[in-house]
C-alpha cells in the first residue's frame, strides 16, 4: 500500500472532512471516521482533484476502509 496516498487521504479528510489524523489508517472505515455515503462520494471529488483518479459509483461497492479506497485509487491509475 502506497504511504502516499495514506497521507494524502490523511490530509484530505483530516482538512476537508476534519477527522483527525490519527484516526485515519488504513484499515479505519468510513463510517467509524464519520463519514456517510454522500461524504465518501464528495471524497472521491476531492481525490479526483488532487491525484487526478476518478472513481464512479461501480468503483465505490464494496469499498468500506480508508484502504479499499486506496487500493481503487491505485488500480484506477494502473
Amino acid at each position: 500500500m502506497s504511504d502516499d496516498l495514506l497521507e494524502t487521504f490523511r490530509t484530505i479528510l483530516a482538512g476537508e472532512f476534519s477527522v483527525p489524523a490519527d484516526e485515519i489508517t488504513s484499515d479505519a472505515t468510513f463510517e467509524a471516521l464519520g463519514l456517510d455515503s454522500l461524504d465518501v462520494v464528495e471524497l472521491t471529488l476531492v481525490l479526483e482533484d488532487k491525484v487526478g483518479v476518478k472513481l464512479g459509483d461501480e468503483d465505490l461497492e464494496g469499498v468500506r476502509t480508508v484502504g479499499d479506497a486506496i487500493a481503487k485509487v491505485q488500480e484506477r491509475r494502473a
